[in-house]
């Protein structure tokens, strides 16, 4: 993709989407420092709880784990206007 001259570049840290069709949302960011960088989290309407997956710098996956309970949720999110 093309880039700007002069234009500084932008580092995403975190993305929240949520579908309301489905009921669930999906939150991927990055923990800058950690040893497992970046994180996918699903959650909502899972019968089986949320999921969590971690991945390396290299983008393998380095583990997951499931939460019975809706912790992962922001409880911050507020819907655009």
């Amino acid at each position: 993709m093309a880039v700007k001259p002069g234009a500084d570049t932008l580092k995403v840290l975190e993305q929240i989407v949520e579908d309301p069709v489905t009921g669930l949302t999906l939150q991927f960011s990055v923990v800058p420092g950690a040893k497992t960088p970046f994180r996918l989290r699903i959650f909502g309407a899972l019968l089986t709880g949320s999921r969590e997956i971690r991945f390396d710098a290299n983008g393998k996956k380095a583990g997951s784990e499931t939460a019975l309970l809706d912790v992962h949720r922001p409880t911050w999110i507020r819907e655009v206007q």
